[in-house]
């Protein structure tokens, strides 16, 4: 383990999404602070101001923020299907944005947080795969059966919120081109689209990571609970698990009745606005 290798984390998200990636980037840190890293932002209209405000901040906790601005023109309209952004493909062709020596990126939605060390992840071996990625299986794997059927694939379904990427293999395998036919010729039937596409061209591709140490759905507690027989309890959890991931909603930042792990998210929340009230103090 080479502790002063950064580790590149990538992110893709439009100015609506700024405050929870703070958040989440808070977390990081927090929880891995002998680690400095490189946060790759691939976006398309985030104004300069806030691309500062992010970078200052991503500066305070020792780590550089490197920005990607994406051409309007470069990725049709037409990809932004049931309100989705186009944002969300930017992770897929990571590998056309990001610099040949770029070999690896941790892909993170900002709708997580990271409560233990990501070191493990960073350091995984794909196997010759392009990517490492986890499913979200619930209690009777019965929505693995339901997406076969819909996109007529035969491998199980992976959540594209937090994926380890190979970018060389990314930059020769993934095609912007593929991604419109797919998306033309099943367009009523992409219900996450991105996150289809991934599956139906890429997901034969794939490293199966366990979901309760990766890509913990938060909204599936009790399914992790009774799978487990009782041994992934929130105790469990904290100990073991690496990433919560905040999927559907409501939102850990807009949810009223907080559940156990939204209160989780309002401590590294408050967190994060000390570290910008204390950076704040210092440049005055």
């Amino acid at each position: 383990m080479n502790l002063k290798e950064k580790i590149d984390i990538l992110v893709t998200l439009d100015e609506n999404y700024l405050p929870p990636l703070e958040v989440m980037l808070t977390s990081l840190h927090v929880n891995n602070p002998n680690r400095q890293f490189n946060i790759w932002l691939l976006h398309e209209r985030i104004p300069a101001k806030k691309i500062e405000a992010l970078s200052s901040f991503v500066a305070s906790f020792g780590s550089e923020l490197l920005v990607r601005k994406v051409d309007s023109l470069l990725i049709k309209e037409t990809v932004s299907i049931h309100d989705y952004p186009k944002e969300m493909y930017f992770r897929l062709l990571c590998g056309q944005f990001l610099p040949e020596t770029v070999k690896r990126v941790i892909y993170l939605d900002p709708d997580t947080l990271i409560i233990n060390s990501i070191e493990d992840l960073w350091s995984l071996d794909l196997e010759g795969n392009m990517m490492a990625a986890a499913t979200h299986a619930g209690l009777t794997n019965i929505s693995h059966t339901i997406n076969n059927i819909r996109l007529g694939t035969s491998n199980v379904y992976f959540n594209s919120g937090i994926m380890l990427i190979d970018t060389d293999l990314a930059r020769e395998k993934i095609q912007l081109e593929a991604i419109y036919e797919v998306i033309e010729k099943f367009e009523k039937q992409l219900i996450l689209p991105d996150q289809d596409v991934l599956n139906y061209l890429y997901g034969e591709n794939i490293k199966e990571i366990p979901e309760e140490i990766w890509n913990y759905d938060t909204r599936q507690s009790l399914t992790y609970f009774t799978k487990s027989k009782g041994t992934y309890d929130a105790r469990w959890v904290l100990e073991n698990t690496v990433i919560l991931h905040f999927c559907g909603k409501p939102k850990p930042w807009k949810q009223k009745n907080l559940d156990k792990f939204s209160v989780l998210y309002v401590h590294y929340e408050q967190l994060m606005k000390r570290m910008k009230d204390t950076q704040k103090e210092i440049g005055e």
